[in-house]
């Protein structure tokens, strides 16, 4: 089980040693258009929300 648990992790190692990782200039990047876009569907998801909430409320009246 160790043996096997060493070698896992020696692989795991190896494997990692092949990984193409982003600069820091396109992590930032990246990161930027994820928060705008979620802010921009945060905000049409509220305005949607709101609008239906005061339909109920005046056909329920």
């Amino acid at each position: 089980m160790v043996n096997e648990t060493i070698k896992f992790l020696r692989e795991v190692k190896v494997e990692l040693k092949k990984v193409s990782w982003p600069s820091r200039k396109e992590t930032i990047g990246s990161t930027s258009v994820v928060l705008v876009v979620v802010i921009i569907v945060a905000l049409f998801l509220g305005i949607i929300d709101i609008g239906l909430s005061r339909l109920v409320r005046i056909i329920l009246g």
